[in-house]
């Protein structure tokens, strides 16, 4: 870790907040209004609940930025309450809990990659592909003649998640899913 002014902090960056919680810096704003002193809003976004919040604070006071390890992984398996990944560079392998995980697994197959954010050697996040090719194993059957701007309807994707895709779709169709949006994207062509 290292101390700097809040001034200095740009997007993107993590920072120590109170009681050693870390925030990422989702955007800034530094006002200076005429012969009054500075001001600087900064929205920052837990990295522990995902609450976002507005922070003013004075921009010559100190900081302490946090830098964390981006660590591409391999996720492998389910075992028991937790998913076991292994790191592509070292191939050690590390088992991350059900509870932490939460319902990101939903997108994620065996053998895919994603990136651990580590903090101090913890697990702090998990960096899903934003993009994913799912395969769909439950649907009402397709209507013909059905386009694109009719009602979509509900699916089941291979990994258990359940979107919403267009009437089109049938079982066995790979599709691709936005995981941030938790939304259909489109067909893929195999």
């Amino acid at each position: 870790m290292a101390s700097t002014k809040y001034i200095d902090v740009r997007k993107g960056q993590v920072i120590v907040g109170e009681g050693g919680q870390l925030f990422t810096v989702v955007d800034r704003e530094h006002i200076t209004p005429g012969n009054w002193r500075a001001i600087l809003n900064l929205k920052l976004k837990n990295l522990k609940t995902g609450s976002v919040a507005v922070n003013r604070v004075k921009p010559d006071d100190k900081v302490e930025v946090a830098y964390l390890d981006r660590r591409n992984m391999q996720y492998l398996y389910a075992e028991g309450d937790g998913y076991v990944f292994m790191d592509n560079d070292t191939y050690d392998q590390l088992t991350l809990g059900k509870e932490w995980v939460g319902d990101q697994m939903k997108f994620l197959k065996e053998n895919e990659n994603v990136q651990v954010i580590q903090y101090d050697g913890k697990p702090i996040s998990l960096d899903l592909p934003k993009t994913v090719e799912l395969k769909v194993i439950d649907t009402e059957p397709s209507v013909k003649g059905a386009t694109a701007a009719a009602q979509y309807k509900p699916a089941t994707l291979e990994t258990g998640a359940k979107i919403t895709v267009p009437p089109f779709i049938s079982i066995g169709d790979v599709i691709q899913v936005d995981t941030e949006e938790e939304k259909y994207l489109g067909r893929v062509n195999k």
